[in-house]
């Protein structure tokens, strides 16, 4: 198969890549480019792919260059935050672990031991572990309360640092 040739195509093309088609080039030329087919489709194609340069060009928007530095270091210090990160939850996940593992290993050797620790466990609910009277001494002479300090301040304390542990890691994201 052999492709159409023309001898004024050279020609043709280099006034269209240099932007002087068809202001800048001779009448006979332009008379060869209306009748002769294969310059008709270089120049039409070359103009169509111009002006799709230029649609493309005037459609791109270019942010400010300190947004996109600001972009990448706020992708890098949030890499850096995931890579540092990961470590930590492991560790979490490893404590977790080892605090359920440590515990069951306990109820089965207690369950073991016959300690009667299922009945203890039955009976917890009635003991006065759980009775808010436990913090209050008894009566004294006089027949009134008084708040035990020692015993009510580190309770609360105790509490409190619970409670924060468990706000933490509630809202703590991994």
């Amino acid at each position: 198969m052999r492709l159409p040739f023309c001898s004024h195509e050279k020609d043709v093309a280099a006034l269209v890549r240099g932007g002087q088609w068809p202001a800048g080039s001779p009448t006979e030329l332009r008379a060869h480019v209306a009748g002769c087919s294969v310059c008709g489709d270089l120049v039409l194609v070359t103009a169509a792919f111009r002006a799709a340069k230029a649609r493309s060009t005037d459609a791109a928007v270019l942010n400010s260059p300190g947004l996109l530095w600001w972009r990448a270091q706020l992708r890098r210090r949030n890499a850096a935050v995931k890579r540092v990160s990961k470590p930590f939850w492991r560790a979490q996940v490893f404590a977790l672990a080892v605090y359920v593992v440590g515990a069951a290993g306990f109820v089965i050797s207690q369950a073991r031991h016959e300690q009667h620790l299922l009945e203890w466990l039955a009976e917890l609910p009635q003991s006065k572990a759980f009775h808010l009277e436990v913090l209050l001494p008894l009566a004294n002479v006089t027949g009134s309360a008084e708040w035990n300090w020692m015993t009510v301040l580190p309770s609360v304390a105790l509490l409190a640092l619970l409670s924060g542990l468990i706000v933490y890691f509630a809202t703590d994201k991994h």
